[in-house]
């Protein structure tokens, strides 16, 4: 029997997952920044940026950003771990990675890039001081393979963080699903002539583990003293565990 996943609100075979989120991205890729600014009103960038200062990343440490797309996080990372570091950019969709690629090296901080799976990372284990995932997981058809993946290539003492839309407190419910199902697919048209691919990035959010769920499927596959932080009132949530 075929094994099923979602696809947004809609269910779609497993091995079908990963090529529709891949059409979505490709999609979106040449406007992603933009859309990311004005669906958030900037406040993306805030939240990349705490998100970084809560890994306790220092000069010389090694950094895989999965997921990475556009280069935010990995370009942040950079700045914390100077000349003796390392930063992966790592993301499974080419158009996506393409222009993180291109923005690092025209910023003058060209870094290692690798298209791959997150569920399978060409990683030797214990490599990494810092994994992060930003406003991906909720894509990855099977979460808790990626997450293990995660666990396998962090040092004992590193930290996982995972940055990603979450469960927004209730009584605002109303109005974020009128800004999510009604405002943001008309953006979507205007601005990136995709009206699709934001209904369906809406509907992942909605699919997604809340906060309480995604802190004990990170408990599960390994990590410990696991906490989140609610951002702009639950928007988003930064989960971050470690290996210990």
């Amino acid at each position: 029997m075929t094994k099923t996943t979602h696809f947004g609100f809609n269910t779609v075979a497993e091995d079908e997952k990963a090529g529709k989120v891949a059409e979505v991205f490709h999609s979106v890729a040449e406007r992603y920044n933009l859309m990311n600014d004005v669906m958030s009103v900037g406040l993306h960038r805030l939240w990349k940026r705490f998100a970084i200062e809560t890994t306790g990343v220092r000069n010389g440490d090694k950094v895989l950003d999965i997921a990475g797309g556009t280069g935010d996080l990995s370009a942040l990372f950079l700045q914390k771990v100077g000349k003796s570091g390392e930063v992966w950019l790592t993301d499974i969709n080419n158009s996506m990675l393409s222009i993180g690629r291109d923005r690092l090296i025209d910023e003058g901080t060209p870094t290692p890039v690798a298209q791959c799976d997150a569920e399978k990372l060409p990683f030797p284990d214990n490599y990494f001081n810092c994994v992060s995932v930003a406003f991906g997981l909720r894509n990855m058809t099977h979460k808790d393979m990626a997450l293990k993946e995660m666990l396998r290539v962090i040092k004992p003492g590193g930290t996982v963080i995972v940055l990603e839309f979450s469960k927004v407190w209730k009584p605002l419910q109303p109005a974020y699903d009128t800004y999510s199902f009604k405002l943001l697919p008309a953006m979507g048209k205007v601005i990136a002539d995709d009206a699709e691919s934001y209904q369906y990035l809406a509907e992942s959010i909605r699919m997604h583990p809340s906060q309480e769920e995604l802190k004990k499927l990170m408990e599960q596959v390994g990590f410990e003293r696991v906490e989140y932080f609610n951002l702009t009132v639950g928007i988003v949530a930064l989960h971050r565990g470690y290996k210990f």
